[in-house]
């Protein structure tokens, strides 16, 4: 037996929350009556429909994909821009991205069908470390540095107003160009751009080296491997222990 929410979710319809709000909508049943109770079990032979559709678990897969640049994180595109499912495999074209990376910038993306652990992933709840190796087009000092971590404003896509925040590590500081290691736990789209633009800096290169407990490390551009059942382990773990951090923290 397990919780009404938790077997939505994984027939990748949603995730527990989104599943909690469809309950209580009252757009589930459970052989054939409509069960608003968030805590209810079901077991292996119950049929749950949501909104009339029978749902059924599926097999959950978790890969990592290495972005080259030019392509855009979506299924598709009004503009018709290449996107990433360009470049994966067809046959896992079922597959969707945890969080996305601009059309310029490089680098890992977990792919999943898995919506709970897109939904831990991306909530701005939970703050799941990003980590990108930056090249920018100056000499950065600790000043600039200091600044980025305390919060700069920046303009939103919406063109809302926001204070985002960076910690950046400097790896190779030339007169010319500095690259640098930079974390972030916010999801503002072109951040790092945008904060280093305000500090009179051009991005040069940006790629995503870490989200979480998975890295890039052998994987080519343009590539995409099934992450090992070590790492998604890993991974759940140190989901979990976040959200409890979370909840100790308020």
């Amino acid at each position: 037996m397990q919780r009404l929410n938790k077997f939505i979710a994984s027939s990748g319809l949603c995730s527990r929350r989104s599943a909690d709000d469809l309950i209580e909508s009252g757009k589930v049943s459970v052989n054939g009556k409509i069960v608003t109770e968030l805590g209810f079990q079901v077991g292996s032979k119950d049929k749950v429909s949501v909104s009339g559709k029978i749902i059924k678990p599926q097999k959950l897969d978790y890969y990592r994909f290495y972005k080259p640049a030019g392509y855009i994180t979506t299924s598709d595109d009004e503009k018709g821009r290449k996107t990433i499912y360009d470049v994966i495999p067809p046959e896992l074209k079922y597959l969707k991205p945890v969080g996305r990376l601009d059309k310029d910038s490089t680098g890992l993306i977990i792919m999943t069908n898995d919506g709970e652990l897109v939904n831990q992933m991306t909530h701005p709840s939970v703050k799941v470390p990003k980590i990108y190796l930056v090249q920018i087009n100056g000499k950065i000092t600790p000043e600039d540095g200091e600044q980025m971590f305390n919060g700069i404003e920046i303009e939103t896509d919406s063109g809302e107003k926001r204070t985002a925040y960076a910690e950046v590590f400097p790896v190779e500081i030339a007169a010319k160009s500095s690259t640098l290691r930079v974390t972030l736990y916010q999801g503002i789209n072109r951040q790092i751009r945008k904060m280093f633009a305000k500090l009179g800096f051009e991005v040069v290169s940006l790629k995503r080296i870490q989200h979480a407990t998975i890295t890039i490390e052998g994987l080519k551009r343009g590539q995409i491997k099934p992450l090992k059942p070590k790492q998604i382990k890993e991974l759940k773990i140190y989901l979990s222990k976040l959200e409890k951090d979370k909840e100790c923290s308020k």
